[in-house]
């Protein structure tokens, strides 16, 4: 499970609206946080919620939508949140190229939010759940 805190580690929050867990993420020990979001209403939300933070250095906001930020970002990722508006087909492509593009540390974790009628499958790409590397479902 994600526990209260953390030890250091990458996030990527793929469609992060608020960047609510980002940053929450950030304030109970990840060291930093890619937050992608393509609304332009939702970008501006996301910055003063990373102003209010006072450790801005630790955020990075892509203006843009997931695929292309799939393709631009690099290195690991320990903590990945994924919430995207058209969920199973979504999630299932996001994580398949994030596999593809080796995003995942060791020890990764993709928390996926869903609604009550997705049902993903027992293993996307690498991951499985809660087994090594792994996600888990959050159903709504």
């Amino acid at each position: 499970m994600i526990g209260p805190y953390f030890e250091g580690g990458r996030v990527l929050d793929l469609y992060a609206g608020s960047g609510g867990l980002s940053i929450e993420a950030v304030s109970r020990g990840m060291s930093s946080a890619v937050l992608v979001e393509r609304d332009r209403k939702a970008q501006a939300i996301v910055a003063e919620n990373i102003q209010m933070t006072k450790e801005v250095g630790k955020f990075q906001l892509l203006k843009m939508d997931a695929e292309r930020a799939l393709e631009q970002v690099s290195g690991e990722f320990d903590l990945i949140f994924l919430d995207p508006p058209y969920a199973k087909e979504q999630i299932v492509a996001d994580i398949e190229k994030m596999a593809e593009r080796e995003l995942f540390s060791e020890d990764v974790m993709v928390v996926c939010e869903t609604d009550k009628a997705v049902e993903l499958p027992e293993e996307i790409a690498c991951l499985g759940h809660l087994e090594g590397k792994r996600f888990m479902e959050l159903v709504r």
